[in-house]
């Protein structure tokens, strides 16, 4: 039996939102930067798939909820967000044991659309890319 690795990267703190979908994949971490909310995790059998390997629904829903996130607070958290489009390119696969973290840029801010891309790392290689378009949706007073 091999040790899986448990330790948790600096400046990560338990995230601060859950949802139905996310909760089978807790504990989740996030870190915020000025312009990004980066979600990470230890990867652990429930992220895996018939084969063994990570997931990409759980690629492609987490890179989903980095981005959101980022949009969200590089505006400053006035507004919700919907995702109106979400493209995922694999382009590698991670292990259990070791630390996923999705990693957004905010391509741009509008009073209507956001624009986002991500790039999806295990232990700081990268396994995917995404993008994503949101429509920005006031939030009610």
């Amino acid at each position: 039996m091999t040790a899986i690795n448990t330790d948790i990267p600096a400046g990560f703190e338990r995230h601060f939102r859950q949802s139905p979908l996310t909760e089978p994949w807790e504990p989740l971490y996030s870190k915020r930067t000025d312009r990004a909310v980066i979600i990470g995790l230890r990867l652990a059998k429930p992220h895996t798939n018939g084969r063994g390997l990570i997931h990409g629904g759980l690629i492609a829903a987490l890179s989903d909820n980095a981005m959101g996130y980022s949009c969200a607070h590089v505006m400053g958290g006035v507004s919700s967000l919907v995702t109106i489009g979400l493209a995922v390119d694999f382009t590698g696969t991670a292990q259990v044991g070791q630390w996923l973290a999705v990693e957004s840029d905010v391509i741009k801010t509008g009073s209507t659309i956001c624009f986002a891309q991500s790039l999806i790392k295990a232990d700081d290689v990268v396994i995917a890319r995404a993008n994503a378009t949101f429509r920005v949706v006031p939030k009610k007073p």
